[in-house]
C-alpha cells in the first residue's frame, strides 16, 4: 500500500488516498482515538471519483462514530481497464429491460460473476494492508456497493463481523446458495420500486441469507430514493456490533 496524497479535512477526519498495486482507493480516520479503530469497507457500484461525494459523506459519519473507513475502485471502475465482456451484458441487460422482457440467469452470470471472482480478493488483500497499519485494529463491517460482492466477501472473510447490504443489483444464482452460508448479523435495505432490480430476487436472497440476526428494511421509491434515516439506522447497527 502506497500514500498518494493527504488532507485533513474541515472535520479533521484524516483522508488519505492510496494505491495498492495497481488499485486506487482512500482511507479516512477519526481526528483522534484513544485505541485502535474498528474498521468500515464502504462498497459502492463503481467510479470512485464520481462516488467521492457520497462516500466521503459516509466516511466522515463513521469518523464521528469513531470508526476509520476505506474504500476501493472496483475492477472496471473509473481508470481501471473494462471488461468487454461485461460490458456487452450491461448492453444485453438494458436492451431486456428496454423490452419488457425478463433478464436471464445467463446475462446476470456474465454481467456479475467476473466483477465478484476479481473484487473479493481485491477487497481482502486490501483489508490486510488496512489492518497492518497503525490505528486501525477491527472489528469490520462492510457496507453498500453490489451486493453480490458483499455476500462472497462475507462468506470468505472471517474479520467481516456485520454488514449492511444494498438490495439494488441482480444477483446470479450461485451467489443467492453462497447467501446460506453467511452467518454474520445483516441489515439489508431494499427499494421497493427499484426500476433496476427484481424485487422477488431480493426477497428471496434476504430469506437465503442463514444468518441468525439479519433485517430488511423496505422503502417504498426507486433505487436513488433511500430515505436518510436510513444512515442512522446503519450507524446503529454498526455501534450494536462493531463496539
Amino acid at each position: 500500500m502506497r500514500f498518494t496524497s493527504e488532507q485533513r479535512l474541515d472535520d479533521a477526519v484524516l483522508e488519505r488516498e492510496f494505491t495498492l498495486g495497481e488499485i486506487p482507493g482512500i482511507l479516512w480516520t477519526p481526528a483522534a482515538a484513544s485505541a485502535p479503530a474498528p474498521l468500515i469497507l464502504l462498497g459502492h457500484p463503481g467510479g470512485l471519483r464520481q462516488m467521492y461525494p457520497r462516500l466521503v459523506g459516509r466516511a466522515r459519519h463513521c469518523a464521528a462514530l469513531g470508526f476509520a473507513a476505506a474504500t476501493i475502485e472496483l475492477p472496471g471502475g473509473g481508470d481501471r481497464p473494462r471488461f468487454a465482456a461485461a460490458e456487452q451484458a450491461r448492453a444485453d441487460l438494458r436492451r431486456a429491460v428496454r423490452a419488457g422482457e425478463p433478464v436471464d440467469d445467463e446475462i446476470v452470470d456474465r454481467l456479475v460473476l467476473p466483477l465478484v471472482d476479481q473484487a473479493v480478493p481485491e477487497w481482502r488483500a486490501t483489508l490486510d494492508a488496512l489492518l497492518a497499519l497503525p490505528g486501525i485494529g477491527g472489528p469490520v463491517g462492510f457496507a453498500g456497493g453490489v451486493i453480490a460482492i458483499g455476500v462472497r466477501l462475507a462468506v470468505v472473510e472471517p474479520r467481516i463481523s456485520a454488514a449492511v447490504l444494498f438490495a439494488g443489483s441482480y444477483v446470479p444464482r450461485v451467489i443467492v446458495e453462497e447467501a446460506r452460508q453467511v452467518t454474520i448479523p445483516l441489515l439489508v435495505l431494499l427499494q421497493w420500486d427499484d426500476e433496476g432490480n427484481d424485487r422477488q430476487q431480493a426477497l428471496d436472497l434476504f430469506d437465503a441469507f442463514g444468518s441468525e440476526e439479519k433485517t430488511l428494511h423496505a422503502n417504498m421509491g426507486g433505487h436513488t430514493g433511500v430515505p436518510s434515516h436510513e444512515g442512522d439506522a446503519g450507524d446503529r447497527f454498526f455501534v450494536r456490533h462493531l463496539t
